[in-house]
C-alpha cells in the first residue's frame, strides 16, 4: 500500500521529533492528565474498563513508545498488542514493555486477521489520519476487533482541521464516535464521555462502542 502524505511526514525526522517531545514516562504521563483535565488517565480508563474482563485481547493501533499499553497492564490486563508506524517509537517501546507485543505496522493495513482481537483502540491517533483516508482506517479497525472499539480523542462537532507546529494536513478534530456509529449498522454506543481542558475550552472525548450480539 502506497503511504500518505501523513504516513509519509510521521515516517520522517518529523515524526522522531514527535516522539521525543512526547517521549513521558508513565508516571509523566499521568501527571500530565492531572494538569491537563484535572484526572488521570488511569481513572478516566476506569470509568470505561472497570467491568471488562482483564483476559480480553487488546490492540492498540498507533501505539508510539507504549504508554497507554502500560497503563493497562497496571490496571491488570494481559494479553496487550500495539501497532506503531514509526519503527523509531517501537524500538522505544521494546526497551521500557514487557509482556507486551508491539510491532511497526500502518492503521490502513492492520497485519491481524478478522476478529483476532476482543478490544482495539486509538489514543490521539484518530486526529492525525486525514478526511481522504479516515474510512480505511475505521474499517481496519471495525474488521480486527470481535466486539469492542475504545478511542480517545479531539472532538469537534464537525470536521476540523488544526494546524500542528506550522504544518496543514495534519491534524484535525471532528466527532468520532459519530463517524463509527453511521459507518457501521451493528455498532452501538456504550459510553461517552467530554473531557474539557483545565487551561482552556477545548474538549477531548472518550468513547466506547461495541458490536451488537
Amino acid at each position: 500500500m502506497d503511504k500518505t502524505k501523513q504516513m509519509q511526514e510521521w515516517s520522517t525526522h518529523f515524526g522522531k521529533e514527535y516522539t521525543d517531545r512526547n517521549a513521558l514516562t508513565y508516571e509523566g504521563m499521568e501527571q500530565l492528565y492531572e494538569k491537563q483535565y484535572g484526572i488521570s488517565r488511569t481513572e478516566m480508563n476506569s470509568r470505561f474498563l472497570k467491568e471488562l474482563n482483564k483476559d480480553i485481547r487488546i490492540l492498540e493501533v498507533g501505539s508510539n513508545i507504549g504508554n497507554q499499553l502500560l497503563c493497562l497492564q497496571k490496571a491488570g490486563f494481559k494479553n496487550l498488542y500495539g501497532i506503531e508506524l514509526q519503527s523509531y517509537a517501537v524500538e522505544l517501546s521494546k526497551g521500557r514493555t514487557q509482556g507486551i507485543n508491539i510491532v511497526e505496522g500502518s492503521a490502513q493495513d492492520i497485519p491481524f486477521k478478522d476478529g483476532f482481537f476482543d478490544f482495539v483502540f486509538t489514543s490521539g491517533v484518530l486526529i492525525h489520519i486525514s478526511p481522504d483516508d479516515i474510512s480505511s482506517v475505521l474499517d481496519e479497525m471495525y474488521r480486527c476487533t470481535r466486539k469492542y472499539i475504545w478511542s480517545f480523542e479531539y472532538y469537534a462537532k464537525e470536521y476540523t482541521p488544526i494546524n500542528y507546529h506550522g504544518h496543514k494536513n495534519l491534524l484535525w478534530k471532528t466527532d468520532f464516535s459519530k463517524l463509527f456509529l453511521s459507518r457501521f449498522g451493528d455498532l452501538e454506543l456504550v459510553k461517552e464521555e467530554h473531557f474539557k481542558y483545565a487551561q482552556n475550552d477545548n474538549v477531548d472525548t472518550m468513547f466506547l462502542i461495541q458490536k451488537k450480539q
